[in-house]
């Protein structure tokens, strides 16, 4: 009974980890809106170029890409892009400000961001519904040892 309390199934991780990075990344998205002009003095103060501009394409990617992420689509893409806007704040905000949010937060997305490009959406996402079957499963073969028709 205790093992079957600790287990998880392999497509549970996916889940899990793209819901509670989508989660975070849009909650994050509303304070390049709602704060804009403290986060547009935060992106000039790291040295990022553009920073009024930065600031509305990083929190539309953020809002975006959190919501990509919570409900499994384009999963991989969105990871990729998460990943990049994660290098982005650890390079700009870590190296000037540090503290938990740039060099903990993010340092921590962008690993879950890279567990995500590997694994993609997961059994439990759109990409996985919307994919199209494997040639070998669509004749009604087995699996993937069988032969081709």
């Amino acid at each position: 009974m205790f093992h079957r309390m600790l287990a998880t199934r392999p497509a549970s991780l996916p889940l899990i980890l793209r819901v509670a990075a989508g989660t975070l990344f849009f909650l994050f998205s509303f304070g390049k809106f709602v704060r804009h002009e403290a986060e547009v003095r935060a992106f000039d103060r790291y040295g990022v170029p553009w920073p009024e501009v930065t600031v509305t394409v990083v929190g539309v990617l953020e809002l975006v890409g959190g919501l990509l992420l919570i409900v499994g689509l384009l999963t991989r893409p969105a990871a990729l892009a998460l990943a990049g806007n994660m290098i982005g704040a650890i390079s700009t905000g870590g190296r000037v400000e540090g503290g938990p949010i740039h060099l903990g937060l993010a340092p921590a997305l962008l690993i879950v961001m890279l567990i995500l490009l590997r694994t993609g959406g997961g059994a439990h996402s759109l990409d996985y519904r919307l994919a199209p079957a494997p040639p070998a499963f669509r004749n009604g073969a087995s699996g993937p040892s069988a032969p081709p028709v």
